[in-house]
């Protein structure tokens, strides 16, 4: 249990700073994103998903999303009803494409993930819990395309 509390703090440090890294655009669109994510990883790391996309403009897109990469990393995990929130764009259509990612998890049952991924100047912060046994930390990339 104390290993769960510091792990969460080290979560909870990474995705606040990576909010302080979001840069701010006076005017700009303000999205977030809602998924469910499932995967596995064996020194090669994949996962996906689908969910959708809101903006405060009034745009909207269902999505689907692929990640993969690699690392250290091993596991299977699930992720549902995660939520993520981008920098400001100017439009929806800014926001499909493929983001750089980074990332440590670990979890055994119950388990929490943060990360923040980018494409260029737009990034997105990324949080969720699920089910899963997981160890590790990989990089590669994060796919977002209309569905």
């Amino acid at each position: 249990m104390r290993a769960r509390r510091a792990w969460n703090a080290v979560v909870g440090v990474v995705v606040l700073g990576g909010f302080a890294a979001l840069p701010v655009h006076a005017g700009a669109t303000k999205c977030t994103l809602t998924f469910n994510l499932s995967g596995w990883s064996a020194f090669y790391q994949t996962a996906k998903g689908a969910g959708s996309i809101s903006c405060d403009n009034g745009q909207s897109a269902r999505v689907s999303i692929v990640s993969k990469g690699g690392g250290l990393t091993f596991g299977k995990s699930k992720i549902v009803n995660g939520k993520g929130t981008f920098s400001g764009v100017g439009s929806i259509e800014e926001l499909f494409g493929t983001y750089a990612s980074a990332d440590a998890h670990a979890g055994a049952g119950e388990s929490s993930r943060a990360q923040v991924v980018t494409m260029g100047s737009v990034s997105l912060a990324l949080s969720g819990t699920g089910k899963g046994v997981d160890i590790g930390f990989g990089f590669g990339k994060f796919t977002i395309e209309k569905r």
